[in-house]
């Protein structure tokens, strides 16, 4: 599946992302504990699904948007859990994905002939919409004026906003879902059981103590040739860890942090040199996970 960002006025084409259809029975799907059809994203599969129900005597389809390098992992990961239900799950490659980064987007116009799915990105209002349409569709016929970018375009709006994506930033059997920041982003229901992980994420909500999170971190200063390391160490000024680099591009990127030392002089050593950065909290955060 062909991956694109668009911006306010176009779209960034990205490396081929293949992403799955499941065909559940029954005519019903669950909608991860939201209720009512609501649009979620998993970080379980590292997955973002969107339900297609055109009309009830369709047979019902999920298309699930996930990191390229784990396909063939998430499919095999579906397959486990698929047990003896009639469930077909396969991949996409007639299909192209497009994020559209903000703009005007309120009311982008839509053709249907070749836009399968036009709609805002469930994480966060600045993400804008994603928008699912048939591979060698003429993206100036779905949103006339758009101007296709460079994926590199997209990767820096979302890592100034904090927003993490794929394994990189949420490795498998390492990112806690809370820690990333996924009840903020429609990505964890505290209503629905059972999962994996369950009883210590709610007890960790209702608790309200979260010490670390991803947070948006900027390099002031000259970076290495080679860049920085993903995991590498941060430190406060005073030697203390404070939390650990996950990714980025250039002089932005995500990093895993304690929130005790969000405001304090932050530095990575590297070959007996130390990077300074910055980190802060996003603007799209609920103002009382901020402070």
């Amino acid at each position: 599946m062909e991956e694109g960002v668009v911006t306010g006025k176009g779209a960034v084409p990205r490396r081929p992302g293949p992403a799955s259809r499941c065909r559940p029975p029954g005519g019903h799907t669950q909608d991860g504990g939201g209720g009512g059809g609501q649009r979620r994203w998993g970080d379980s599969v590292t997955a973002r699904p969107c339900w297609l129900h055109r009309n009830t005597a369709e047979e019902p389809h999920i298309l699930l948007e996930c990191d390229s390098s784990v396909l063939d992992s998430i499919q095999k990961h579906l397959k486990l859990y698929k047990i003896r239900r009639k469930v077909t799950i396969t991949p996409c490659p007639d299909l192209s994905l497009w994020a559209v980064i903000p703009g005007d987007t309120s009311s982008l116009p839509k053709c249907a002939d070749q836009a399968l799915l036009l709609t805002p990105d469930p994480r966060a209002e600045v993400m804008g919409w994603r928008l699912i349409a048939k591979k060698g569709a003429n993206l100036s016929e779905i949103i006339p004026g758009s101007q296709v970018g460079d994926v590199q375009d997209y990767h820096r709006h979302r890592y100034k906003q904090g927003i993490p994506e794929g394994v990189k930033d949420l490795p498998p059997g390492v990112a806690l879902p809370l820690e990333s920041n996924l009840a903020f982003m429609n990505g964890i229901s505290f209503t629905k059981g059972c999962y994996i992980g369950q009883e210590l994420t709610a007890r960790t909500h209702h608790m309200g103590v979260i010490r670390k999170r991803l947070l948006p971190v900027t390099f002031p200063g000259p970076l290495p040739p080679a860049g920085i390391p993903e995991g590498a160490e941060i430190l406060t000024q005073a030697g203390k860890r404070a939390g650990k680099f996950r990714a980025g591009g250039g002089e932005l990127g995500i990093a895993l942090l304690r929130l005790a030392h969000l405001h304090e002089p932050l530095c990575i050593p590297l070959a007996g040199d130390r990077v300074e950065l910055r980190a802060t909290t996003p603007e799209w955060w609920p103002k009382a996970a901020a402070k």
